[in-house]
């Protein structure tokens, strides 16, 4: 149970952060305000900066409150500006890094040329990957996407499981994603639907 002294302490604790909070935060929020350029920053720099006083009050007696407040306002925004500085620079790289990328993918586009596509380089890449696949891989493959079977036919004419046939196409699919990386847009073009 509280004793009389320590109620009466509270309240003049309460209403000496009151008082301290009327007086300065309306200065505090338009200092912060004038260095951030956002009430909602400004208003949590200023908040924390009384806050901040009020507990070193606590522990020690100040006689003028004016500069000690104006040097943690001024960290506070100091750090809130910095904070902002680094989120700009890393949207920045980042948008720099989708930029770059968008070029990369309008060029690739550009410099398409359907000649080259249907060149013997690409069929020449095709057949040596499916040659060092194995011969029940290849069979798998070839049956699906040249002759257009399902996977449950090609199980019932190569006399292996559906999850096999399926097994085999991912293994020739990535080992042809992996041959053709140059010319990846052609692999989706060519073999995925």
């Amino acid at each position: 149970m509280k004793s009389a002294v320590d109620i009466q302490m509270s309240d003049t604790t309460i209403n000496s952060f009151n008082e301290i909070y009327s007086s300065y935060y309306k200065k505090s929020f338009f200092f912060a305000k004038s260095y951030v350029h956002n009430d909602f920053a400004a208003e949590d720099i200023a908040s924390e900066a009384l806050i901040k006083l009020w507990e070193r009050l606590k522990t020690e007696k100040i006689n003028n409150i004016g500069p000690i407040l104006l040097v943690t306002l001024k960290n506070k925004a100091l750090d809130y500006l910095k904070h902002e500085e680094v989120k700009r620079a890393a949207f920045e790289s980042m948008n720099d890094w989708h930029l770059q990328e968008l070029s990369i993918r309008i060029s690739t586009l550009e410099s398409c040329d359907p000649n080259e596509i249907f060149s013997n380089e690409v069929e020449n890449i095709i057949q040596n990957t499916l040659k060092s696949l194995s011969k029940q891989t290849c069979q798998a493959f070839l049956l699906s996407r040249f002759e257009n079977k399902s996977n449950k036919e090609i199980a019932e004419q190569m006399g292996i499981s559906v999850k096999g046939v399926e097994y085999h196409i991912s293994k020739s699919l990535k080992a042809l994603r992996i041959s053709l990386k140059d010319y990846l847009p052609l692999f989706y073009f060519f073999f995925y639907y």
